[in-house]
């Protein structure tokens, strides 16, 4: 089992930046990627962005590209999302996610397995 909290949540302006973080515990030697996903009121869950434990594997979702950044530090078990330019559109919960092993795509909710419990991110405008 791979256990997942995230944190860094908070309430911003338009413009502002902010970083995620997601912590990883278990049995993490397992992981193959993870991923940021998120979901706004009233909408389905949708990808973010997502990397290969390892090594590369760097995907973003069109909304994001540019502006969102995904990375890790394997030694602290820990990932990240820096979201710059942030717009009232980006409001959301944003969970991370993992998975032990490969998959056909990157950007399905049921590619993952484990799933943390969700940080909120308001920007207003």
């Amino acid at each position: 089992q791979v256990q997942l909290v995230e944190s860094g949540g908070g309430l911003v302006q338009a413009g502002d930046s902010l970083t995620l973080s997601c912590a990883a515990s278990g049995r993490t030697f397992s992981i193959y990627a993870m991923a940021w996903f998120r979901q706004a009121p009233a909408k389905e869950r949708e990808f973010v962005a997502r990397l290969a434990w390892s090594a590369g594997g760097f995907r973003y979702a069109d909304s994001v590209k540019g502006r969102f950044t995904i990375s890790r530090d394997n030694a602290k078990n820990m990932v990240y999302l820096q979201m710059n330019s942030l717009k009232p559109e980006d409001t959301a919960v944003y969970y991370c996610a993992a998975v032990n092993g490969p998959t056909r795509g990157y950007s399905a909710v049921s590619e993952y397995t484990y799933w943390g419990q969700g940080t909120q991110v308001t920007v207003s405008s």
